[in-house]
């Protein structure tokens, strides 16, 4: 019965991992997934003006082992504690990202113990790897010629971004020190000055560009 379901899932990928929209990825844990729930319809709204997607307004929200995972092309995660996936969501995440799908982790503070962790369940062969500044990831959109741009302080470390792939083709980002996702956030929320905003929202339009077109 298993392999029927998976075969199923399989198809289903195949026809449904395409189209032009996101999800916020709900997971197990503790952690706070709903964190930052301005972020992403000012990032919708910033990318459909300014690099023509189409994107609904209000995204989504799925469960790590729902097959609605495979109606969008890109997850976004967030939060600040711990992260768990049982054994048939890692499935279902690796069946997802290995037939088109993309998941950005933005760590909201806190997070990076727990993904590094959560992850090994998805891609147990692979370590984590450090994305370079020449990274396509980088310039898909708007140009960040020192990578991934610094939002908020948190520890004072350099901002990361680091990687998963399946073929070559990159299919999980995890940015750290960073927290892109406080930038994306209503003005009032953080204080961000507006510069470091447009900042946060042009490298999150470039995610958004790299994972509909890779």
């Amino acid at each position: 019965m298993k392999k029927v379901i998976l075969l199923f899932t399989f198809i289903f990928s195949i026809v449904t991992v395409s189209g032009q929209d996101l999800a916020i990825l709900k997971y197990k844990g503790g952690g706070d997934w709903y964190s930052n729930p301005t972020a992403l319809p000012n990032l919708i709204k910033f990318c459909n003006e300014n690099i023509d997607t189409e994107m609904n307004e209000k995204p989504e929200t799925v469960e790590a082992g729902s097959i609605d995972v495979f109606r969008f092309p890109l997850l976004h995660m967030t939060g600040h504690g711990n992260v768990v996936f049982d054994d048939d969501e890692a499935e279902n995440l690796r069946s997802y990202l290995e037939s088109g799908g993309f998941l950005h982790i933005d760590d909201n503070y806190g997070m990076q113990p727990y993904v590094t962790k959560a992850l090994k369940k998805i891609f147990p062969n692979q370590e984590l790897e450090e994305l370079p500044s020449t990274h396509p990831i980088f310039s898909t959109a708007y140009q960040f010629k020192d990578g991934l741009p610094k939002i908020h302080e948190h520890d004072g470390k350099r901002p990361q971004a680091f990687g998963l792939y399946h073929k070559e083709r990159l299919v999980v980002l995890f940015t750290v020190e960073s927290d892109l996702g406080d930038g994306w956030e209503d003005q009032e929320v953080h204080s961000d000055p507006e510069d470091i905003r447009l900042k946060a929202l042009k490298m999150g339009a470039n995610i958004v560009k790299y994972a509909f077109e890779n």
